[in-house]
């Protein structure tokens, strides 16, 4: 009984504390380019909460640290690793979890449509630079040294999705962008012409430990005297 009453006056207190909860600017920038690549969100109360939860390979440890700092407030438990057994192959990933709350329940509404992850209608009204950072970090990389082009995976949506969201890409930000067919499916691919454009809007918000991702700056020969 004892216990069972120290239970019931926890989840008081972690009710109480949740009430009080309520997501920065930032925090739901860095949501929206998130939940483009590798976030999730998850409920398991018909769709009343949701919680954010955010999964990294172990290489990407103190990416996975910064969103936690990110996020720190909503977390209860601080990020942890977990097995992942894939082909016969053991590797290790990194995670976290927010607490379940109502704060994420608009996001769900606009990223999942009839259950599977999709690209909200006007993603172009949440999409900001923080976020295109946060989903560049995620799921982007570039083509090579030599062409400065950037890809962001985006396999993972459907045609329409990742057409819109390079429409997005063009319009808002005026990059070079066009879907490219894979074999597993659509990614994005970011001309090299835009690079310094492309650097320039998400510079400010990469972390050190990814900022191997950011093509170096490109030189301008010299001319001959």
């Amino acid at each position: 009984m004892v216990c069972q009453g120290e239970h019931m006056v926890r989840s008081k207190t972690i009710e109480e504390y949740k009430q009080r909860l309520k997501l920065t600017d930032q925090q739901q920038e860095t949501l929206v380019g998130l939940l483009l690549g590798d976030g999730c969100l998850e409920t398991a109360n018909g769709g009343r909460t949701y919680r954010l939860k955010v999964e990294q390979s172990y290489s990407h440890q103190a990416y996975v640290q910064h969103l936690y700092e990110a996020f720190k407030e909503w977390v209860l438990t601080p990020p942890r690793p977990r097995q992942v057994v894939s082909r016969g192959h053991t590797s290790e990933n990194w995670l976290f979890q927010t607490v379940s709350h109502g704060a994420f329940r608009f996001y769900a509404q606009q990223f999942y449509l009839s259950g599977k992850k999709g690209v909200p209608k006007l993603i172009d009204h949440w999409l900001t630079p923080r976020g295109l950072a946060y989903w560049f970090m995620d799921d982007g990389s570039i083509k090579s040294k030599e062409s400065k082009g950037i890809i962001l995976n985006t396999q993972g949506f459907n045609r329409s999705d990742v057409e819109r969201l390079a429409g997005v890409l063009q319009t808002s930000f005026g990059l070079d962008a066009q879907p490219r067919n894979q074999k597993e499916g659509c990614q994005i691919y970011i001309s090299g012409n835009s690079y310094e454009k492309f650097v320039q809007l998400v510079s400010p918000y990469v972390i050190p430990e990814m900022r191997y991702k950011i093509p170096s700056t490109r030189r301008t020969q010299l001319p001959k005297e």
